[in-house]
């Protein structure tokens, strides 16, 4: 009687990583262009508003630079003036920030220097 032996198969050369490296490299490029995209500043931009929510910005009086927040429904204390309507800066850096940074207004409210 003769045994019938069977041939084990011959064992595949493992490749570094398998099946964990393939699932693995669509997560490490994402982090890749994720780190990227923050590292450089493109893909978006965080605006900051000028005040926060039930404020609005005024300006200080004989000074190019300054500027504080002041509670909706009340006046500006001694010292600082509102913006001109309609000239409101809401962001920083936008146009009018950008515009008032270098104007200088008396205790009036007009324009004394730009």
């Amino acid at each position: 009687m003769t045994t019938q032996q069977t041939r084990r198969p011959r064992p595949r050369p493992r490749t570094t990583g398998g099946a964990f490296a393939r699932r693995s490299l669509p997560g490490l490029v994402a982090a890749g262009l994720t780190s990227a995209l923050l590292l450089t500043g493109c893909g978006f931009q965080i605006h900051d508003r000028v005040c926060s929510p039930g404020q609005y910005p005024v300006k200080a009086v004989g000074n190019a630079t300054g500027g504080d927040c002041v509670a909706d429904g009340q006046e500006p204390p001694e010292g600082w003036v509102r913006y001109p309507a309609g000239q409101v800066p809401e962001w920083v850096d936008d146009e009018w920030d950008r515009h008032w940074s270098t104007t200088v207004f008396d205790a009036e409210g007009r324009v004394v220097r730009d």
